[in-house]
């Protein structure tokens, strides 16, 4: 099926793109190649009128938000708080006076942050999801976004996992359940 977007009634949800998490490994594809395609995207969508959300994680700075359960596989985190550029959007990703600027605390972009009230007074009802990490951050977003009511179309080439296993495992099995999986040059097509 061919891909159509209306810009006025979308918004591209980029995913902690930051200087702190772009450092880590991921796979299938590296952090520079989904920090690319996110830029082009970033671009286009901009230049279409349609809006433009850059999410970034990061504590507060007591810590004390901090998820604490019991877990077989806990989360790893440095001791103490993460340098002050951790939570810095990357240089391509500068946010523009007409993006809005999320900074949220947990895995999914909606808990705890106003990204519905903003996309819901924009007239939003789509979303492109895009960033790292497809099974953390995007997939929890992505969830959230669902159990809204948002359209949704994931953007496979423009994402990565810590591992390439966990982004495969996402994009296969629950991202085509809850909406759309479509590539870089798909969407900037539907944008022009």
């Amino acid at each position: 099926m061919e891909l159509t977007i209306d810009p006025s009634r979308t918004a591209l949800v980029v995913i902690d793109l930051q200087r702190g998490i772009v450092k880590m490994p991921a796979g299938p594809r590296s952090p520079a190649e989904v920090v690319a395609r996110a830029a082009e995207m970033v671009k286009a969508m901009r230049l279409a009128g349609g809006t433009v959300v850059l999410v970034h994680v990061t504590p507060s700075p007591d810590g004390k938000d901090g998820l604490k359960p019991f877990t077989d596989a806990p989360v790893q985190v440095g001791a103490g708080a993460p340098p002050p550029e951790w939570a810095e959007f990357v240089p391509e990703l500068a946010p523009a006076l007409t993006d809005i600027v999320i900074t949220k605390r947990h895995w999914g972009a909606f808990y705890g942050t106003e990204l519905d009230l903003q996309l819901r007074r924009r007239g939003v009802d789509t979303i492109i999801l895009c960033g790292i990490s497809t099974c953390v951050g995007v997939e929890s977003t992505a969830r959230d976004a669902y159990e809204r009511g948002y359209q949704q179309i994931f953007v496979e080439d423009a994402m990565a996992a810590r591992e390439a296993e966990d982004h495969r495992h996402t994009v296969n099995s629950l991202f085509p359940r809850i909406g759309r999986v479509r590539s870089t040059a798909e969407v900037l097509a539907a944008l022009k």
